[in-house]
């Protein structure tokens, strides 16, 4: 049986949301959020993020604030992934 790492739940997350992913990583995806707490909050919060930001627009949001988020995504995916 195939297995993913933290780090790839990380990478995949985008396609699972966007449900673009292929089924067998799908299921493969789905078996390690079930049986892990750090992946499972991750994924909690990316839906819930992108329902929260979902209804802005881009003049909703000032630009300092946009650069200051860009830096801080990229941050914690170089964390996180290496």
């Amino acid at each position: 049986m195939e297995n993913v790492s933290c780090r790839e739940v990380v990478e995949l997350v985008t396609d699972f949301l966007e449900g673009t992913l292929a089924i067998d990583r799908r299921d493969v995806f789905e078996r390690h959020i079930a049986m892990c707490t750090w992946c499972e909050t991750y994924l909690y919060q990316m839906r819930h993020t992108l329902i929260v930001l979902g209804g802005l627009r881009e003049d909703d949001v000032p630009a300092p604030l946009v650069d200051s988020l860009a830096l801080a995504f990229r941050a914690e995916r170089e964390r996180v992934t290496g």
